[in-house]
């Protein structure tokens, strides 16, 4: 497998056994464990926390990715990139890279011009001055839209699983591809089937369970070899 493709982790807390310090604690080293790995992109999921909650864990992952060693590729630094899900306020607050969107959330346009708005100068180690954007899309169509509307990627979901939820398939992902963005693969992605993903043309993974159970760094080493 190739190693040019986009690896993306998405926290979920909640899978963690535990108290509510023990399972934050190990999500951070989970993040941690994921920047020094050189994932691209790291989504904070964690949708039922309140607002001070998320903000002041939003804090903490941005500065536990900062103080974890980038690897670097091909001469380049390999920098994860923190995207809050669909709370522009936390991520502008936490000074994270972007927002991850859901398939009904306020347009990235909107997203775009709120940040330019309120971000003013932004620090050059941590953030970006634009913001990257992700929008979580469920048919080619939505991919469409998300690419017309300037997003940076959009997430294509389910491919093999979901509860409660019809899998989309491969042929359905193919389609999805052919937009003008680089679509990644989510649901039920494996290491034994991430290269159908990319196979259909998608430009890279995004999963929980991938990451989240696993040695963070043995899963990128067996995808990117």
């Amino acid at each position: 497998m190739h190693g040019n493709f986009l690896l993306y982790y998405i926290t979920d807390r909640t899978a963690f056994p535990g108290d509510e310090t023990s399972r934050r604690s190990r999500l951070l080293a989970k993040i941690a464990e994921a920047a020094h790995a050189g994932v691209d992109y790291i989504q904070l999921r964690e949708k039922d926390l309140s607002t001070r909650d998320l903000e002041s864990l939003a804090h903490e992952a941005v500065r536990v990715i900062r103080e974890s060693c980038p690897l670097k590729a091909e001469g380049r630094e390999r920098k994860s990139a923190l995207l809050i899900n669909s709370r522009t306020d936390v991520a502008l607050t936490a000074r994270a890279d972007g927002v991850h969107l859901r398939s009904e959330d306020v347009s990235p346009e909107d997203v775009r011009t709120v940040w330019q708005c309120v971000a003013g100068p932004r620090d050059p180690e941590n953030s970006r001055q634009k913001p990257l954007i992700a929008v979580s899309c469920h048919s080619a169509t939505k991919v469409t839209q998300a690419a017309a509307s300037a997003a940076t990627f959009a997430v294509f979901a389910p491919i093999f699983e979901k509860k409660d939820a019809s899998p989309a398939g491969l042929k359905l992902l193919r389609e999805a591809c052919v937009a003008n963005i680089p679509v990644l693969a989510l649901g039920g992605i494996t290491l034994a089937n991430a290269q159908s993903c990319l196979a259909a043309g998608a430009a890279g993974i995004a999963a929980i369970r991938l990451f989240q159970e696993k040695d963070i760094a043995e899963v990128v080493e067996q995808l990117r070899g």
